[in-house]
């Protein structure tokens, strides 16, 4: 596994025999429990009285199993880990367990369950009074562990998740200056699968989200966000029209196009947990279209050639047919000459996808001699007002959704099953990567091809269409570029993820520990795909969200020429660091646990 380089700590050296020296002075530090200026009993007595009642001292979830290994309520534990609202309602637990070889998830000491903006206000202010490392947590799916920190104090905003429709809103400040326009106002504890059900079941609009309905909101737009049909409707963060946010110094602002405009647009893709504590956002809603649909389709082809020419023929499927705002979602190159599809349309009938698809797949039952369907085609259409309903999902694809089990869970509480193997899962590795839309151009698809079938040979590549915009709306690339995201999204056709995960494991516990000598093999497996992409990808350009926790150059590849804007910003509202994470604009300043101040 790549490693990054990790920055030693500073001491100063006293120098004898020079006149007029003095020692440096130290660097500024957070603290921790037990060291000078941790709040006393009182104190921490004071923010609670603050928050009426609001202070969790955090309990680890993790703990039955320390007591017993072997305990059924350890067993009970693992098997709810598997379901992300159980994870999501423990302020202790994260959607991802660790990474191997990066960190493991450790819980804050305490956090404050803000149900209203003024405790978000309570706990920065403390945070910032005592010197205490902050984390701010809504959804918890954060890959690189920018949700937890041991020793902290959390800002865990799940219960605001409020979801109000507006038919014709106006950002505050901005009256004569923009158009009213139907739009929706989201908490930040807030999921994507409750926003879908409020804004297009029961509202009969579509906002622009993520594929995974677990994920927080707030957390998603300020990452940059995709969805299934990004390509039409653009990316999350262009949708943003206005954010409440908390700053460092403890100011509740609220910001948009009229009113703190820096703020505004370093919140679109400049990553969460950054700039301040979201507590609200305002997006734009969409009329929806008369259907949604979908094709899954898995064949596998006979040889390395076939492999070979079967990749190329839908690689120029794709390009001819499919690079388009109808069509998004993922295609596998898998290990073992397979390509799996599931793709996903909008603005098309039934009768019209399958018009599109049919040249293609008459070619591979044609040649049976090289190919073979291990998954027979299927193409469903649904009308679009039942894509996130509950009741509807349950009888209509069953084996598509899962539901909380735990008693007393609401009936609308569903996730995709294609999401099961994210929750509470140990990342082995993790790379992505832009794909330039010039590898589709017909001189270069053979550059591309040859990519993706040496990939293969070690990992299986995904590759994300929804998460590129060329070939999409010309609207939806207009409102991308008003955004802090990496421009390399706005030429990019599609972006290659190619990773590796285990399911629940943690360190130390007996019977449930990862295993770590697979987790590296299959690690080095994930960075000789990388490195095949790479041969015709090298400029940097990753997806924040989903991206190496060891990406080297992650100023470059996350935002690409607009780090220098967004490090200004950072240094206007956040001049101390108060918000640290991981690779987050301003944490070059940081020892990597965001303790130490290193410049």
């Amino acid at each position: 596994m790549r490693r990054r380089s990790l920055l030693a700590g500073l001491t100063a050296l006293a120098v004898a025999g020079l006149p007029n020296e003095t020692p440096a002075a130290p660097k500024f530090s957070r603290v921790r429990p037990g060291e000078p200026g941790w709040p006393s009993v009182t104190t921490w007595e004071d923010l609670r009285k603050s928050v009426d009642d609001r202070l969790v001292k955090v309990q680890p979830a993790l703990d039955v199993c320390r007591v017993d290994p072997d305990a059924a309520a350890c067993r009970e534990l693992f098997r709810e880990l598997k379901n992300p609202y159980f994870i999501g309602d423990d302020p202790s637990l994260t959607q991802t367990l660790g990474w191997v070889d990066a960190w493991t998830s450790q819980p804050s000491i305490y956090a404050v369950a803000a149900r209203r903006t003024e405790d978000v206000v309570a706990a920065v202010n403390f945070a910032r009074t005592h010197r205490l490392r902050l984390v701010v947590r809504g959804g918890g799916h954060s890959y690189l562990g920018t949700s937890n920190a041991p020793d902290s104090l959390m800002v865990w905003t799940r219960a605001m998740n409020e979801v109000v429709l507006h038919d014709a809103f106006v950002a505050r400040g901005c009256a004569g200056q923009q158009r009213a326009q139907p739009a929706v106002s989201v908490g930040a504890g807030a999921l994507w699968m409750q926003t879908y059900n409020a804004v297009t079941t029961d509202g009969g609009r579509y906002v622009q989200g993520g594929g995974c309905g677990t994920v927080g909101v707030a957390g998603l737009v300020q990452g940059g966000g995709f969805g299934s049909y990004t390509k039409n409707y653009g990316i999350a963060a262009a949708s943003l029209l206005e954010a409440e946010i908390v700053t460092a110094d403890g100011v509740v602002r609220l910001a948009n196009a009229c009113t703190h405009p820096d703020l505004f647009w370093a919140l679109k893709g400049g990553g969460g947990g950054t700039f301040g504590v979201v507590t609200r956002v305002t997006l734009r809603t969409h009329e929806l279209p008369s259907f949604f649909g979908g094709i899954a389709v898995t064949i596998k082809a006979s040889s390395d050639s076939a492999f070979r020419e079967l990749i190329g023929r839908f690689i120029a499927f794709y390009a001819e047919s499919l690079a388009n705002r109808h069509w998004g979602e993922i295609a596998n190159v898998r290990p073992g000459n397979r390509l799996d599809i599931e793709m996903s349309f909008q603005g098309l009938t039934l009768e019209e996808a399958d018009a599109v698809w049919r040249p293609f797949l008459d070619g591979v039952k044609a040649a049976p001699q090289d190919f073979t369907f291990e998954k027979a085609p299927r193409m469903r259409v649904a009308p679009a007002r039942h894509r996130w309903d509950p009741a509807f999902l349950k009888s209509f694809a069953p084996a598509a959704v899962r539901t909380d089990d735990r008693v007393g869970a609401s009936a609308d509480n569903i996730f995709w099953a294609a999401n099961v193997s994210e929750a509470g899962h140990v990342i082995e590795d993790f790379e992505s990567r832009w794909l330039p839309a010039s590898l589709l151009q017909s001189g270069r698809r053979s550059e591309l091809v040859e990519a993706l079938v040496a990939a293969a040979r070690h990992s299986t590549i995904e590759i994300h269409f929804q998460k590129g915009l060329a070939g999409g709306a010309e609207e939806a690339i207009a409102a991308a570029r008003d955004t802090a995201m990496n421009p390399a999204v706005i030429e990019a056709f599609a972006l290659a993820i190619v990773a590796s995960e285990a399911p629940p494991a943690y360190p130390g516990l007996r019977g449930h520990q990862p295993d770590l000598a697979q987790g590296r093999c299959n690690a080095a497996k994930v960075r000789k795909a990388a490195t095949e992409l790479r041969k015709v990808a090298p400029a940097p350009g990753a997806y924040v969200a989903e991206s190496s926790y060891f990406e080297t150059d992650w100023q470059a590849a996350y935002w690409g020429a607009h780090y220098p804007r967004l490090r200004a910003v950072k240094d206007k509202y956040d001049p101390e660091g108060l918000f640290f994470v991981h690779h987050g604009v301003g944490s070059e300043d940081w020892s990597p646990d965001g303790f130490t101040r290193l410049t």
